[in-house]
């Protein structure tokens, strides 16, 4: 790859139903640790951050029993890994999110929901949220350069079939 190329992209675009979320998270987890540079921590941290972003995504929707969809790309730069999770929820305000206490602050203890956002800011070295009424893109970057070895051309792995949801019950399960 030279300077400014494109390597690998991957998306994925699946029900807003929460027994995705462990898909987009092997999705994204198979490529980051077959083709890219990323200690097994950083890994870790890039699947909870794609676990929080689609968690969110899903929830945007509101209801169980939508035919709404969330998109899942993620691209390979020279430098980096970027995952883009796409919802068409109502959208929200990232800067009108309320500020939480320190973890070391007892009081942190209270807030059970709304760490989310925060944690993926913790575990990502670059994040963007785009939100308006037609739904919230969430762009998460990770630095990492290509994997010495085991590169894979995406081009060249065959088709699973006509359903890409085929088979993905075992997943899982």
């Amino acid at each position: 790859m030279g300077s400014g190329d494109e390597g690998g992209r991957i998306e994925l675009e699946f029900p807003a139903r929460a027994e995705y979320v462990a898909l987009a998270r092997l999705v994204v987890s198979s490529m980051a640790s077959t083709r890219r540079d990323l200690a097994e921590d950083r890994l870790d941290d890039l699947k909870v951050a794609v676990s929080e972003a689609c968690t969110n995504a899903i929830e945007a929707h509101g209801k169980a029993d939508t035919d709404d969809r969330v998109v899942l790309r993620c691209e390979e730069l020279d430098d980096r890994l970027v995952v883009h999770v796409e919802d068409r929820g109502r959208g929200f305000d990232p800067l009108s999110l309320p500020q939480h206490p320190p973890v070391t602050d007892p009081d942190r203890l209270n807030f059970e929901r709304g760490l989310g956002i925060p944690l993926i800011r913790t575990l990502v070295d670059d994040v963007e949220f785009l939100s308006s009424g037609e739904g919230t893109a969430v762009r998460m970057s990770m630095l990492c350069g290509p994997s010495a070895s085991g590169l894979v051309d995406l081009d060249d792995v065959d088709e699973i079939g006509d359903d890409p949801f085929d088979g993905t019950q075992e997943l899982l399960q």
